[in-house]
């Protein structure tokens, strides 16, 4: 476990991240479906080597202004799909132009009506969609999350875990959102897993295939067409080659060729590290949960499949409530009963108990006496370096910090002290 956070560090210290604050571009359109500008905008990049849009001793302000947010609302309504439209989005003072903007979730939007808030909504904001290269200092694509807490804060402490754990995350911080001049609402934005994600993380640019909401990890032959409403390809060049085989490896190879074979697929270490970071932070809602929550991270030059953790928001037994406000963290749980103690490590879920949706990758990796040795390690290993060090409460006291100093008109403090209460007896 330590050789993988060395190497986590590493990876993430040799990365040069192209920082850049970039603006221009045309008039924004408010069509819910906007169609490509005619011309080419120019980005105006000035160099920011020195700062990050990912700086969470900040609570930041991300103002969104000029899109036609109704008709996105009414069309994911009317048929069901997430519409891109155009935005100008103004982030901690800076305003860019011609911003793609669009609805993003699933169960989190099942309670979205024509009269919602869209402050209170999750969204996807894509700087570079309609305008090449545009970019706010380090981020490109920014997904504000949804939330059944008011300070998002479980999330916040398990993406941070998360990454001390040595596994790819992505980066968060609590902002101010608004729309049209309206009311602030305190939401948690976090990074989109695109390429620019994937070079920050691994190193190198890969490719990054999102298991969506609706499918599985069944292999459906051959042709990628078969694969277009279960996987959607977030980076690298259009290639669901490496994938196909990957599936079909889990799917059809016998036991004896799975146990000595699949490390020439997957990073086995990565992936038990994540299965028992899942159960530590008890989050039912993973790769084998109701949501299929994860992405695929290929190597092209060792032939390797990662295993992303995605969506955390039901962390730690959050409990989704309508897909929206509700019982917060160390409320109703999916499964019913308190909180494990000490970390769910030891009282959360166990190898895939109490999930509502197989995987077969888990499930074959978990009935392999070696793989579940791994997987067994790995849970021991993230208790002591997480839990029992205190590193886990050391970063849950620093976001609480923030929230107290930064956000206390839009969060009560007690609140946030309630919440990070609940938070607290998960850590021990």
């Amino acid at each position: 476990m330590n050789q993988l956070i060395a190497a986590r560090i590493a990876r993430r210290v040799a990365v040069v991240t192209s920082l850049a604050l970039v603006g221009g571009g045309l008039t924004a359109c408010t069509a819910a479906a906007p169609t490509a500008p005619v011309e080419t905008p120019t980005a105006t990049v000035v160099d920011a080597s020195d700062s990050t849009f990912w700086d969470t001793g900040a609570v930041h302000e991300i103002a969104i202004t000029d899109a036609d947010y109704q008709a996105l609302i009414d069309a994911y309504l009317a048929t069901g799909e997430k519409e891109w439209g155009t935005a100008t989005v103004t982030i901690d003072g800076t305003t860019l132009h011609d911003v793609g903007i669009k609805l993003k979730g699933n169960s989190t939007l099942r309670v979205v009506t024509s009269t919602s808030d869209p402050s209170t909504l999750p969204w996807l904001i894509d700087l570079d969609k309609y305008v090449d290269d545009q970019h706010y200092l380090d981020a490109t694509e920014l997904v504000v999350r949804g939330s059944s807490t008011e300070t998002a804060l479980n999330e916040a402490l398990a993406l941070e875990m998360l990454d001390a754990a040595g596994l790819a995350s992505e980066q968060a911080v609590s902002s101010r959102i608004s729309f049209d001049g309206g009311d602030q609402k305190l939401r948690l934005v976090i990074q989109n897993p695109d390429g620019t994600w994937d070079e920050q993380q691994f190193g190198d640019e890969g490719l990054v295939y999102k298991a969506e909401a609706g499918g599985d990890y069944s292999y459906r032959g051959d042709d990628p067409e078969s694969y277009a409403d279960v996987f959607d390809q977030e980076a690298g060049d259009d290639d669901l080659t490496p994938l196909i085989a990957f599936l079909k490896f889990i799917n059809e190879s016998d036991d004896a060729t799975f146990a000595s074979g699949l490390g020439t697929y997957l990073d086995v270490d990565s992936f038990a590290t994540y299965l028992a970071f899942q159960d530590l932070v008890d989050n039912f809602d993973d790769i084998n949960g109701p949501g299929n929550n994860s992405y695929l991270r290929y190597d092209e030059e060792t032939g390797i499949m990662t295993v992303v953790s995605w969506d955390l928001n039901l962390a730690f037994g959050t409990s989704n409530v309508d897909g929206g406000g509700g019982a917060g963290a160390g409320g109703p749980r999916p499964g019913g009963g308190n909180p494990p103690q000490g970390g769910g490590g030891n009282g959360g879920p166990q190898g895939g108990m109490g999930r509502e949706q197989a995987n077969v990758l888990v499930d074959r990796f978990l009935a392999d006496a070696d793989f579940a040795a791994l997987y067994a390690q790995a849970k021991v290993d993230l208790q002591e370096e997480l839990i029992t060090s205190g590193a886990a409460q050391g970063i849950l006291d620093d976001w609480v910090a923030v929230l107290r100093a930064q956000a206390s008109d839009l969060v009560p403090a007690a609140t946030v002290d309630s919440e990070a209460a609940a938070l607290e007896e998960y850590l021990g």
